[in-house]
């Protein structure tokens, strides 16, 4: 995909269009809606989930549950779909590549969705940028559940798989030339949610009276070290996350990594970032792609999100999130550090006023600057014209705006991959609300942008920013967050001071952890790991002084480290505090 070169002139202002430079999690895809009749009964609504990435001949390659097809990309920002049916007609299933995994396998691309039938066809092509796919196996005996292929180096390939709060994680070898399953299938890994906190139930472990799925599994090598990775503990909830286990062999034994989970984020606009997929991509630099949990019309509705990933001196796997659904740096060299993406730009309008042109009664205004993904503010109609207007309090620097969509009363009939829908608006910026300029006009825009990101190539001083809508998609106007970022001018907050972690001997899973509120934070990062240097977990927290971590091991020693962060900037971080 070539960048375009385009200069637009609008009210003075000169903005370069030379492609993308960042990009803000969720993903901006053109999700498709649930194709389950039974699944959007509150409502039709986007979802998909379980996405894994595969890095074939330059381009990326993203494949997620029930899409009717696949998107392509030269750089991890710019995705084009290409609609594609994988199931044989003679399925009569709902399910569209559920939980796919796909193969590199010499100069072919493989793809398979989930399924314990013994008759799925296992796919290949050799140039799938376009709808070029041929049958590999017809019927592939294996069937497995989120299953994960993976070549070793010696050119063995393996299958992976576990959906289930019963059974567990499996591995197999298949063999390369018949693509088909040999020898003995093996029990690999199971849950331990008794000693690994974050393993537990429910939207903050604590539902106890039904067991943890463990599902996705995925497999990497790196350094001669195997990485077998998992989902836990539920795909509904902001706790889920991704797990995993190392070992010397590609069926173990394995050793549960000290640091865990790998890949995690309860805490944000954007929650949870399971069931995910581990890559390497250009310059070398490793990435991890989940699902992200929105579970409002129903358990599964969801999105996907990327995580930049790495590698420590001895070998952890770890994924930094965050700040992670705030505007990063796609790297154009190799980074060493995941946290040298993070541009720095603060959010800028949480829980500022709002207006709007109009309100449906339950959907208020409010909804749209609350870093909640799970609730949102609808206009009352989708009719051209309708607004919504965020004060920033105070004039500052704003270099990016996210409008993210939400789906109220979509028409019935939208089930699965919709074709030809749009999204069209105008973005404008002003000092006193009085006078408006345009930042962003997408009033001819024929493209479907759910969780539409645009960065300004130059930076706006405003104090006000409106969103007024042209076209909608589907349904009525509804943001679930209108999310302006750059930089205020005011004061950074301070170093917290007094956390305090307790940690009883009724349950060393969980710690209360309390700090001292500082009067200008508009929120704070609370960051935990195995060692000083290995504060690899974190968690952001709005509006409190206070959270509940339940996500440790039972039997090891965790550290924790506290910074607060408002719209001007992010303090300096506070001592580290050991917990045994």
């Amino acid at each position: 995909m070539k960048n375009v070169f385009v200069v637009i002139f609008l009210c003075g202002i000169s903005f370069m269009s030379l492609g993308q430079k960042t990009y803000c999690n969720p993903m901006n895809l053109d999700y498709g809606f649930t194709p389950i009749p039974n699944f959007s009964e509150q409502g039709r609504h986007r979802a998909t989930a379980d996405p894994v990435i595969a890095y074939f001949k330059n381009q990326y390659y993203l494949f997620s549950t029930n899409q009717w097809g696949y998107w392509v990309s030269n750089d991890l920002v710019d995705w084009k779909f290409i609609s594609r049916k994988f199931l044989q007609t003679y399925h009569k299933v709902y399910d569209e590549l559920c939980a796919p995994a796909t193969l590199v396998l010499g100069d072919s691309l493989l793809v398979i969705g989930s399924t314990y039938e013994k008759d799925f066809t296992l796919w290949y092509s050799q140039k799938p940028q376009t709808d070029s796919w041929k049958e590999a196996v017809h019927a592939f005996t294996a069937g497995a559940w989120d299953p994960a292929f993976f070549e070793d180096d010696d050119k063995r390939v393996y299958l992976y798989h576990g959906s289930s709060n019963t059974f567990p994680m499996y591995g197999q070898e298949i063999d390369r030339k018949t693509l088909q399953p040999i020898g003995e299938r093996h029990e690999l890994i199971r849950l331990h949610d008794d000693l690994h906190g974050w393993e537990r139930f429910g939207e903050y472990q604590d539902n106890t009276f039904l067991k943890p799925f463990m599902e996705g599994a995925w497999m990497n090598k790196y350094k001669g070290k195997y990485y077998l990775q998992y989902g836990a503990p539920g795909t509904e909830f902001s706790s889920y996350g991704d797990g995993v286990y190392t070992s010397d062999k590609p069926f173990g034994p394995f050793t549960y990594q000290a640091h865990n989970p790998f890949s995690f984020k309860p805490g944000g606009f954007t929650r949870g970032a399971g069931h995910g997929a581990t890559f390497e991509g250009q310059f070398g630099n490793w990435w991890h792609v989940s699902t992200i949990t929105i579970a409002v019309k129903n358990s599964f509705e969801r999105r996907l999100g990327l995580w930049p990933t790495t590698f420590d001196a001895d070998g952890i796997l770890y994924t930094n999130t965050a700040y992670g659904d705030y505007p990063h740096r796609m790297p154009t060299a190799h980074v060493e550090n995941p946290r040298d993406l993070f541009t720095g730009w603060m959010l800028l309008n949480y829980n500022k006023p709002v207006r709007v042109s109009s309100s449906l009664p339950g959907y208020g205004a409010n909804y749209a600057v609350d870093e909640q993904m799970k609730t949102y503010w609808s206009a009352k109609t989708a009719n051209k014209g309708e607004f919504i207007e965020s004060d920033l309090g105070e004039t500052s620097t704003v270099h990016a705006i996210q409008v993210n969509y939400a789906d109220q009363d979509v028409d019935s009939s939208f089930l699965g991959k919709m074709n030809g829908i749009y999204h069209q608006y105008v973005i404008e910026y002003s000092m006193d609300g009085k006078r408006w300029l345009i930042a962003v006009d997408k009033s001819t825009n024929k493209t479907d942008v759910p969780h539409d990101y645009v960065e300004l190539t130059k930076p706006i001083e405003a104090r006000y920013i409106r969103v007024t809508n042209k076209h909608m998609a589907a349904g009525k106007f509804a943001i679930s967050g209108l999310r302006v970022f750059g930089k205020g001018h005011g004061e950074k907050p301070a170093t917290v001071k007094d956390l305090i972690v307790l940690r009883g001997d009724h349950d060393k899973r969980s710690a209360w952890l309390k700090w001292g509120h500082i009067s200008n934070a508009t929120g704070y990062v609370v960051y935990s790991g195995i060692s000083p240097d290995k504060l690899y977990t974190s968690v952001q927290v709005f509006g409190a002084n206070e959270y509940y971590f339940k996500s440790m091991d039972k039997d090891r020693t965790y550290y924790f480290q506290i910074e607060a962060f408002n719209e001007n900037g992010i303090g300096v971080r506070g001592p580290v505090i050991k917990s045994e």
